[in-house]
């Protein structure tokens, strides 16, 4: 059943076990397609590496004439930004109408056809660690499912929801302009409901006039909408809290044992140490795990942490262990974020820890 192998990959994907894209062709991708109708091992139908002017696309999924009616790229786990131009150009090669870029946890569907930049033709984006394993399996089968897209009710209600999602973009970038018009325009029932509320909160009603040149002032200034109540009344500055004490010296703890350390970072790098010492392949499986936007938050090529940019590389990263390199350069939010996420893999509480990031 679809949800229950979907509820698999997910504890899966959060023990950081799909370390390349290999791994998320077969561990997810050919899984899902498979409870999703398709002959995963009749490649005329799944055609791996399907070439195309002396390129390749991972996954053509084809009719039965092997004639392609989606394209499916595949990349590492956290690595699929940036994809979606490549895909569109197969894509438009071929004249293939749907397009499908995932990293295995998130799957984003494409129409190339349509108009508009490569997000504004993306249909639905779906993370299946932020969403339920039903909703999951729902878009995965309207997009996704073999007899849907042979019948072409996967194409139009893909298309259907790229309507929706350009009216409601539409929308939102007209609605600026209707509340400017409204202010400039000096609509009654505008001025009405101004002056009722003004009523209601301090007992006196204006006169429209007033009401008027309020909404005249609000438009001449380009407000978006609320504005800061001039004349505010002054209040009475609060007691300032009582200090918090200190939670004690910067550290964390593990088998029992309390560890100090002179900073966050620190904390950071022994607590990694500690879980690689404990389990040979946590690194891997860490670094397989989605994680930063544009760099690893530890990578055995030191340039992955600061892609681009050696300088930084040469500033902010620190060996962790022997052919693993750790950056440095984090707020403390972001390394309590990290150490929470390192937990996750290592199968560790992170209230356990006792963590204190000073």
């Amino acid at each position: 059943m679809l949800q229950e192998r979907i509820e698999r990959i997910r504890r899966d994907l959060r023990a950081g076990r799909f370390r390349n894209e290999a791994a998320v062709s077969q561990g997810i991708v050919l899984p899902i397609l498979q409870e999703l109708g398709w002959p995963v091992f009749d490649t005329q139908i799944v055609a791996p590496e399907y070439i195309l002017e002396g390129k390749r696309v991972d996954f053509a999924l084809c009719d039965g004439s092997s004639r392609p009616r989606v394209f499916l790229e595949v990349k590492r786990v956290g690595q699929a930004e940036g994809g979606d131009r490549q895909l569109f150009e197969y894509a438009f090669h071929r004249g293939v109408p749907v397009a499908v870029l995932t990293d295995g946890q998130e799957w984003s569907f494409y129409l190339p056809g349509e108009e508009g930049h490569y997000e504004e033709r993306r249909v639905y984006k779906l993370d299946i660690l932020e969403r339920d394993p039903g909703e999951c399996a729902d878009r995965l089968s309207r997009y996704l499912a073999h007899s849907r897209v042979l019948s072409s009710d996967a194409l139009e209600a893909a298309r259907a929801d790229y309507r929706d999602a350009a009216r409601i973009r539409q929308i939102e970038d007209t609605l600026p302009k209707a509340w400017h018009g409204l202010l400039e325009g000096q609509d009654s029932i505008l001025v009405e409901l101004l002056a009722d509320k003004v009523e209601d909160l301090c007992g006196y009603k204006p006169d429209p006039d007033a009401c008027s040149r309020f909404l005249t002032d609000l438009a001449r200034k380009g407000a978006p909408g609320v504005m800061a109540a001039p004349h505010a009344p002054r209040r009475i500055k609060p007691t300032p809290p009582a200090p918090v004490p200190s939670p004690g010296p910067i550290g964390f703890t593990i088998d029992g044992k309390r560890h100090t350390a002179s900073s966050a970072i620190e904390v950071m790098q022994q607590i990694l140490r500690s879980f690689s010492e404990r389990d040979a392949s946590f690194l891997e499986r860490f670094a397989a795990r989605k994680h930063g936007r544009k760099r690893r938050w530890v990578a055995p090529d030191r340039s992955d942490l600061y892609p681009g940019r050696p300088d930084l590389c040469e500033m902010y990263s620190v060996e962790l262990t022997p052919g693993w390199w750790m950056g440095t350069n984090h707020s403390k939010k972001t390394i309590e974020e990290i150490i929470q996420l390192a937990c996750e893999v290592a199968g560790v509480r992170f209230a356990d820890l006792a963590v204190n990031l000073g």
